[in-house]
């Protein structure tokens, strides 16, 4: 009886994240039509938005890893050549501002089985790294 009980409070707690992840998630749709009088003829293109936290990146990779909720599994988000990345006050930043742990919001389309990120708002402004070094140098006399 026990497990019956622990198995439905899993069970209702998946379903909450389950349904927490896709509430977060909206979606944009661009339907165009073709005409047959002109020739005309256009594509469909959905784009999605979701807020979450990156989970790793690896600059010589072409994907990072994204998770919408801390109960989902993350998954690989792909960018491109053309993907924008924004800090907070809609300045582009490079993609090297990516940080793991860093919360943003992606939006992005699914070409396939991939996700193909358009645009990633990160939700904190890069830190910048300042390296400074002193050097002492002494003399003998001799």
């Amino acid at each position: 009886m026990k497990q019956t009980r622990l198995a439905k409070i899993l069970a209702a707690g998946f379903a909450c994240a389950a349904g927490l992840g896709i509430a977060l998630a909206q979606t944009t749709t661009t339907t165009t039509t073709s005409d047959p009088v002109t020739g005309t003829t256009t594509t469909q293109q959905t784009t999605t938005t979701s807020a979450g936290t990156i989970v790793t990146y690896t600059p010589d990779s072409d994907y990072f890893m994204f998770r919408t909720t801390p109960e989902v599994a993350p998954a690989r988000y792909y960018y491109t050549r053309d993907t924008t990345v924004v800090d907070p006050e809609g300045r582009t930043v490079s993609l090297s501002a990516i940080r793991p742990d860093m919360p943003a919001t992606i939006y992005y389309t699914k070409v396939g089985d991939r996700v193909l990120v358009r645009k990633v708002v990160l939700s904190q402004p890069p830190r910048v790294y300042k390296h400074e070094e002193t050097t002492t140098t002494t003399t003998t006399r001799p």
